[in-house]
């Protein structure tokens, strides 16, 4: 009989004060922060593009996103390069996060979830939440933040491809 892994591999990584993760899989790789160029026009959140090996990757301020305030650059602000599943669709991001933890696996039985307990941020953005001994850790879900902003996201990458 094979058994069935109920657990996943997140990576967590903290705004300010608030623990989050993502799933292991969509991230790509994890880079030192370094300033993205500018985008006429965009969303506050978008802080511009960085080239990641050859491709034009939007960067997102979390912080803003979730209607935070914005991250303030610190020798530990990281940036998450992630590949998210929009649709159809692979929507390349870089997220900015003020500290990148640790892989950790969660049990399926530990994701409790989102309560709407009238946070900071929105819980339609929250996947799910696990206790532990310092608090929770929030799960986000990546294409619920985007979906909204997918479409813009997706036409300023091939757009900024210039030589």
């Amino acid at each position: 009989m094979t058994m069935v892994s109920t657990e996943s591999q997140f990576v967590t990584f903290s705004l300010g004060d608030e623990l989050f993760a993502v799933p292991v899989e969509v991230v790509r790789e994890i880079l030192d922060h370094e300033d993205a160029f500018k985008i006429p026009h965009g969303p506050d959140y978008l802080l511009g593009l960085r080239d990641v090996r050859g491709q034009g990757v939007p960067v997102i301020d979390l912080r803003l996103r979730l209607g935070m305030r914005a991250t303030v650059k610190t020798p530990h602000t990281r940036i998450l390069v992630m590949d998210v599943p929009m649709g159809e669709k692979v929507l390349a991001l870089g997220l900015v996060a003020d500290r990148v933890y640790e892989v950790v696996p969660f049990r399926r039985e530990q994701i409790e979830a989102a309560p709407d307990i009238g946070v900071r941020w929105r819980s339609d953005y929250i996947a799910g939440v696990v206790r532990r001994d310092e608090g929770f850790v929030v799960i986000v879900d990546l294409s619920r933040l985007f979906s909204d902003a997918g479409p813009a996201l997706a036409v300023v990458a091939p757009a900024a491809r210039v030589a």
